[in-house]
């Protein structure tokens, strides 16, 4: 496995990135243009373009917020800098930490805006976290639809052409579009990246079906899921519904957005430190996000949140790459007992079952098979094990290897 000469992130990320002849990835070479923008001018462009949005008797902007650091930066840049009538909208997808609970209740008030939530029902989320972790090893799949469905939603009923996002994660993480590209959100955005190429639709019944995944129906309906349901083309055409991403506009940085947050209006981070990242204000609308969901990614990929954060914090500069490593050889495969068990219960599943799951989204590109266990390239030179096989013999042919790899420890 190749990694980036600059960050922490491996040749096979998620989120797509190609390297330069001197190892850099594509997403240090897009952060690396932050450098020269003139943000200054950016700023008067935003001024212009919200300007132009401006409504005598509606809302000039809709803000999808999940309350979290972010929501909170865009929130003030919206409503106290550009002095504009903002309509927040937020999915809650029932999991949000007693700190991202508080912080979210207060926006209402801290910012002065109508303030949309949508809860959809408890035994429908838990539903979709079943299926979602079988059918595609992603128990979280109903947030990323819920953030990326409900405020278009609410945008075309409540008549409100533009919409302010924070950041761009493929561009921010892999390097996907240029800030020269003014990159903005669309329906190719929501299906291929949001829900990697999944919909509403193939969690019913009628879906699954057709999927050819009959075993994993759990009796959801088209009813069931109204809030997932992206609106027409003709209804968001008719609004002229647009999202731009504040992060084109400002020089956008997670930490000095905390920073400036918790300054200006008492924000608060995590109290209890996460099992597998160092940081602690990030991801505290899911409480699962920094835990089960993101180690399926180290389970699939063989990388995990750790590697995002210290790689977001080497381009940022206040991070070295030795540090990075550091973090990333604590952090990246620790498997989550508190968050694990937590999920467990909610979703009425044993251990032997999720971890046999687990095994059958291993990326071959990442992991072999030695000697009864999970192996893999570090970026600290070397592999290493990362506990035992539960795939069953048919399944292991594609990650047996017959060369000798020398291992260190992790």
């Amino acid at each position: 496995m190749k990694f980036c000469s600059r960050c922490m992130y491996p040749s096979m990320a998620a989120t797509p990135l190609t390297f330069d002849d001197k190892g850099v990835c594509s997403g240090c070479r897009v952060a690396g243009q932050k450098k020269v923008i003139d943000w200054k001018g950016r700023f008067q462009m935003l001024k212009k373009l919200t300007d132009e949005y401006r409504a005598k008797n509606n809302y000039d902007i809709l803000i999808p917020v999940s309350g979290g650091k972010d929501s909170y930066y865009q929130a003030h840049i919206a409503s106290k800098e550009l002095g504009l009538k903002v309509l927040l909208v937020t999915y809650h997808g029932n999991n949000y930490l007693p700190e991202g609970e508080y912080n979210l209740a207060r926006m209402r008030e801290l910012f002065d805006c109508d303030h949309i939530v949508v809860k959809p029902g408890v035994d429908v989320l838990i539903k979709m976290n079943r299926i979602g972790f079988k059918l595609q090893g992603d128990m979280n799949w109903h947030n990323h639809c819920g953030i990326f469905t409900v405020p278009i939603q609410e945008a075309v009923r409540h008549k409100v052409p533009l919409m302010m996002w924070g950041e761009h994660g493929f561009m921010d993480m892999g390097g996907m579009y240029s800030y020269s590209d003014f990159v903005e959100f669309t329906a190719k955005t929501r299906l291929e990246h949001g829900l990697r190429g999944y919909d509403w639709h193939d969690f019913t019944d009628e879906g699954l079906e057709k999927l050819g995944r009959s075993e994993l129906k759990e009796g959801l309906r088209p009813k069931d899921l109204l809030w997932a349901q992206y609106p027409p083309d003709e209804e968001i055409a008719s609004v002229g519904v647009r999202g731009i991403y504040l992060s084109n506009y400002l020089d956008w940085d997670g930490t000095k957005n905390a920073e400036l947050v918790t300054k200006l209006y008492g924000w608060r981070a995590a109290q209890q430190p996460f099992e597998r990242t160092y940081r602690s204000f990030s991801n505290l609308d899911d409480m699962h996000e920094n835990g089960i969901h993101d180690y399926l990614k180290f389970v699939k990929f063989g990388y995990g949140r750790a590697s995002d954060h210290a790689s977001k914090d080497i381009r940022a500069g206040v991070m070295t790459r030795e540090k990075g490593i550091e973090m990333v050889r604590k952090y990246d495969h620790v498997k989550p007992r508190r968050d694990l068990e937590r999920w467990l219960k909610y979703v009425n599943m044993t251990e032997e079952e999720f971890d046999a799951i687990c095994d059958t989204f291993r990326d071959p590109r990442a992991w072999r098979i030695e000697g009864g266990q999970w192996v893999k390239d570090d970026i600290w030179g070397g592999s290493s094990a990362y506990g035992p096989v539960h795939l069953k013999c048919p399944q292991r042919a594609k990650f047996m290897r017959e060369e000798n790899y020398g291992r260190t420890k992790k």
